[in-house]
């Protein structure tokens, strides 16, 4: 997997500041998706356009947390219209994807207990637009199993860096066969199936690099911050907070 033309973007990071758009430009990246855990959509929009500029496009993004803390599957939408809490259930996401026309991606496929199954592609394989195939978190054995089913599915794939960490920003990147200039362009590229492939760095800095992103899955993945931070209900993204106004209360898990 890899690459040396064409419209880079590094699909998933979970960081931005100033030293992320430093890393993305000298990683020659074009284009970030930014998707941070438990930010509602208006603060990202607002976040991505501050740092985005004729260097470098920062698209907003949303990876939303679907059923229960234990065992949730994620999704990555991008060209949301209106803000979709976490913590609903896997088929009302995908109804509000639908309805709002957003692009549906699987992010780290059979990952643990984070992501949905072969199961759950082929059930809501009418609405998926894309599968991914590396990022750093994805060590050996999990790597092999993304891209076999990216492969025996025939998905459209795509790669991030998954960064949560600024050191990771650039390590992956999706190459795509036509030019990014706004958000909703990458929207339509990814709906429409452009070609594209997946590059990654090698070498022992970047095999660093990946065991300190799975070893931040320690913290990401601790039952006493997420009870902390989210399920006492005054997290932006809880589905009963009052900014969705019940809309989600039928389909809230919490």
């Amino acid at each position: 997997m890899s690459d040396s033309e064409g419209f880079r973007v590094d699909m998933h990071v979970k960081v931005l500041d100033e030293t992320v758009v430093e890393r993305a430009k000298a990683a020659g990246l074009d284009a970030l998706v930014y998707a941070p855990h438990f930010v509602r959509l208006p603060e990202i929009r607002e976040r991505a356009a501050a740092f985005s500029d004729d260097e470098l496009l920062v698209i907003p993004g949303r990876e939303l947390f679907t059923g229960s803390w234990h065992a949730r599957k994620h999704l990555l939408a991008v060209g949301l219209d209106e803000p979709v809490p976490d913590f609903i259930t896997l088929e009302g996401a995908m109804s509000e994807l639908q309805r709002q026309d957003a692009v549906v991606l699987a992010p780290h496929p059979g990952f643990l207990n984070v992501s949905l199954t072969g199961a759950d592609l082929a059930a809501y394989g009418d609405r998926i637009h894309g599968v991914e195939a590396y990022n750093p978190k994805l060590l050996a054995r999990a790597g092999r199993r993304a891209r076999r089913i990216v492969e025996e599915g025939r998905w459209p794939p795509f790669g991030s860096s998954y960064a949560h960490l600024r050191s990771s920003v650039g390590e992956v990147w999706t190459r795509f066969e036509r030019r990014v200039e706004r958000p909703e362009d990458l929207v339509d590229a990814l709906r429409e199936g452009v070609p594209r492939t997946v590059g990654r760095r090698t070498g022992v800095r970047h095999q660093l690099r990946c065991l300190a992103e799975f070893a931040h899955l320690g913290y990401e993945n601790s039952w006493s911050k997420i009870d902390r931070l989210f399920l006492q209900g005054t997290e932006p993204t809880h589905p009963r907070h009052i900014a969705y106004e019940g809309r989600f209360d039928d389909v809230a898990v919490y």
